[in-house]
């Protein structure tokens, strides 16, 4: 739930629940094996996006779904501050307000067929530029099931390593596309040191220590570095830091997941 829609003339401080201009679309993803998906996809609202996230959420048995709360907040905010799409889903027997998701939570294995009908309803909507982002099991997708020819890259947030092993990293490697790794300083389960060193398997993998963050990525300061570092390297050349003010409309969400 959001406020109605406020503008003001001078610029005024983005929060933690400013929700900027986009269109929002709530979506539907059908995969192969039979299953429908629930998701939303956010654009820019005043032109085609200049590229595209396909975000996988945390682990669902532990609280994640599609309003992870980085998730939201770059829903919220980087269609008006970067011309980025986000597209945000509940993977199979996910729920969430936007709704649940069928099929039941299978490990990381019956979800490569999740991640497949996000990259094809992206490509299938001629969304352009598109990069995977996954956030702690959502990066363990993108390792196992996301070396699709379409995307241009992917970007990890919080790897732990569980079920995605070398071979997955060996796969990667081979593939050649670029992958971003963000790894909080007091991670609880892969830090950036050990990070460093799983991922050399990987030659183009770039890991990034963030220093004094955690697994969960919690607070502002920690949303905006995930946010910058996403725009940065989808983006090289569009302005990082991203503004903390903005002087348009905007509303307000009444809680932050």
């Amino acid at each position: 739930m959001t406020t109605p829609a406020t503008h003001t003339p001078d610029p005024s401080p983005i929060r933690s629940l400013t929700v900027l201009p986009a269109v929002r679309q709530d979506v539907e993803l059908h995969t192969a094996d039979g299953v429908t998906l629930v998701g939303e996809l956010a654009r820019p609202a005043d032109g085609p996006p200049a590229a595209t996230l396909v975000t996988l959420h945390p682990l669902p048995t532990h609280g994640g779904y599609m309003d992870s709360h980085v998730y939201r907040k770059a829903a919220w905010r980087l269609p008006a501050l970067a011309d980025l799409a986000v597209l945000r889903f509940n993977t199979r027997g996910t729920a969430s307000p936007r709704g649940t998701s069928g099929g039941a939570f299978d490990g990381g294995v019956a979800e490569r067929f999740d991640v497949h009908a996000a990259i094809e309803f992206a490509e299938f909507h001629d969304l352009p530029n598109r990069w995977l982002v996954g956030w702690s099991f959502g990066t363990e997708l993108v390792l196992m099931h996301g070396r699709d020819p379409s995307i241009e890259g992917a970007i990890l947030l919080s790897p732990p390593l569980h079920r995605a092993a070398d071979a997955d990293l060996d796969a990667w490697a081979a593939f050649g596309k670029p992958l971003v790794v963000l790894v909080p300083e007091l991670d609880d389960y892969l830090r950036p040191d050990e990070a460093r060193r799983r991922f050399a398997r990987v030659p183009q993998a770039e890991v990034i220590g963030v220093d004094g963050a955690k697994h969960l990525w919690v607070g502002e300061s920690a949303v905006r570095r995930v946010l910058d570092e996403i725009v940065a390297h989808v983006l090289p050349d569009h302005p990082v830091p991203l503004p903390g003010t903005w002087a348009g409309p905007s509303t307000t969400a009444e809680d932050d997941a």
